[in-house]
């Protein structure tokens, strides 16, 4: 088995009386009868393999096709739900009384960030049709993403008869390094602080090898990394369940698997089932409730696989039985900061480690602390391009472009200059910059000078967060510059936004509305309807996390 293996190796269904499994959650001296442990085994095989399946769900015979995909599609219903800052209820709302392709879409981050493999429509299209079973793929969406698709998924197994249809041939992998399924190994080159001084942040430029892997990227892709979990939290975890470092999981060491193979972030609902079994009375009760999704002491949201184990007493628990119960470590997506013209063979990222605390004990951020501490300068690690979807420069490189990429989003315009001044792309370029204090968290600050000084970005506007008693942020300095923000639309910019969907992006949209509404003169309604049209045309592009 190795790193990119689930733990399962094939999808599970959940039969009238289960099978009895490879690995037994129930030994021999439980206070069951022989069926009764073959009952149980079974069932939670099932219900916890990290494949994820609904209880109840199957997966569709080869060639057989659930009747709930024949139905149309509704692929052309303009998808209105398809707003990565719309809450999921209100997104499952709109697609009441859609195809189960159409609402298994709604219960998506609605990113489109390809970490799963997919889009959120496809991913949809993929599990409705049977052809894709795991239902934990949407990293961004989570536990209530997941929750929703297994309710969903019960439809599948309560659907009439099925149509039987050839079975289609599996897609190919491609070449080592271009998908999530098919990773290369790349070389870790070095990591850069880009903060400075007493800034809050810890911030890295972090550069890669790609030249053995021979992989090839443009401006505006995603890299994948699959990063390990921290050492020190995974022995923290063996000495939770009273394992000892050297127990092992089949052929390999229990301490490999926990570091490599499952998620020791957010406890997973199966966690929380499989304690209700080593606990008892009003903890039995949370644990229950917890599994439902409930949060009984509102601690919930707190609660990774650590902490989870510790609230129900630190159970004695076979590492096999509790990698069982956890979901597969999903690959990590950054958006590149190099240019493919200007650093051929190298690609950089720009990287935010994440570093919380709860409680006494310190959280951290699996991908960006692997990458800004763990991995060392000539180690290599599994990753791929994750190619952009309706990211990217203008094909006619005369184009004036506008990017607003405040902190860590300003990845994908760093690789934009790059590639445009590599290329000798005639087009003016305007780019919007923020962060909290400008002498501590200028990303760039020297290359941005030198682009500015020699002509090639056009206009550098910056706001600060803290440098003053106001706090400013890049959609007030957007409505400070209205006129000439307007003045370029005219002209034919491309806006593009890079940042967090829930709130700075929706922010920047509101004061491209306002802008729009006030420049030209024209009703909110018909601002709203413009920046559509930009939309609509590909002339604003997002790359939201």
């Amino acid at each position: 088995m190795n790193a990119s293996t689930p733990l399962s190796a094939s999808p599970m269904a959940v039969p009238a009386m289960p099978v009895p499994p490879a690995i037994a959650f129930f030994p021999e001296t439980a206070p069951f009868s022989e069926e009764q442990r073959a009952w149980l085994n079974g069932f939670f095989a099932a219900v916890l393999s990290p494949q994820g399946l609904a209880s109840g769900a199957t997966v569709p015979a080869e060639g057989v096709v659930p009747a709930a995909a024949e139905e149309d599609d509704g692929a052309d219903d303009g998808a209105p739900w398809h707003d990565a800052a719309m809450p999921l209820d209100e997104r499952m709302k709109l697609a009441e009384g859609r195809p189960l392709a159409r609402r298994m879409m709604a219960a998506m981050a609605q990113q489109d960030c390809g970490q799963c493999g997919y889009l959120c429509d496809s991913y949809g299209a993929a599990l409705a049709s049977g052809k894709e079973s795991k239902l934990n793929l949407c990293a961004p969406g989570g536990k209530e993403t997941m929750r929703m698709l297994k309710s969903l998924a019960a439809e599948m197994d309560a659907a009439p008869a099925a149509a039987t249809t050839p079975a289609a041939p599996a897609a190919p992998q491609g070449a080592p390094g271009t998908s999530r399924d098919n990773p290369a190994l790349v070389t870790f080159l070095s990591r850069t602080r880009l903060n400075k001084g007493a800034s809050e942040k810890e911030t890295w430029h972090v550069e890669f090898d790609l030249s053995a892997a021979g992989l090839d990227y443009a401006a505006g892709d995603s890299f994948g990394i699959f990063p390990a979990n921290d050492d020190d939290l995974v022995d923290a975890v063996l000495d939770a369940i009273g394992a000892s470092r050297e127990e092992r999981i089949g052929e390999r060491l229990a301490r490999d698997v926990l570091r490599e193979d499952v998620a020791l972030g957010a406890a997973p609902d199966g966690l929380f089932q499989l304690l209700t079994y080593h606990c008892g009375g009003e903890m039995r009760r949370k644990a229950r409730a917890l599994a439902a999704g409930e949060d009984p002491d509102g601690d919930a949201a707190s609660l990774d696989v650590l902490a989870a184990l510790e609230k129900f007493g630190r159970p004695r628990l076979a590492p096999e039985v509790l990698a069982e119960a956890l979901e597969p470590l999903q690959p990590r997506l950054y958006s590149i900061s190099s240019s493919p013209k200007a650093t051929p063979g190298r690609l950089s990222l720009t990287v935010d480690a994440v570093r919380y605390r709860i409680g006494a004990r310190t959280r951290l951020g699996v991908g960006s602390t692997f990458l800004s501490a763990r991995v060392p300068e000539g180690g290599t690690f599994r990753a791929y391009v994750q190619k952009a979807h309706g990211f990217g420069l203008p094909a006619d490189p005369s184009v004036p472009i506008i990017m607003v990429g405040p902190g860590t989003g300003i990845a994908p315009f760093r690789s934009f200059l790059w590639e445009r001044m590599a290329a000798k792309a005639p087009g003016r370029n305007w780019l919007f910059f923020g962060h909290q204090r400008s002498d501590c968290d200028f990303f760039y600050e020297d290359e941005l000078a030198g682009m500015k000084a020699s002509g090639h970005l056009s206009r550098l506007t910056l706001a600060w967060s803290r440098d003053g008693s106001e706090k400013v942020y890049v959609q007030d300095r957007m409505r400070e510059v209205g006129a000439d923000l307007y003045r370029w639309l005219e002209e034919g910019a491309h806006f593009y936004i890079c940042g967090d969907a829930k709130r700075m992006a929706r922010d920047v949209e509101h004061a491209l509305v306002d802008v729009v509404a006030a420049q030209g003169s024209k009703s909110t309604d018909a601002a709203l309807a413009y920046v559509a049209a930009l939309k609509k045309a590909g002339r604003y592009q997002a790359d939201v996390y």
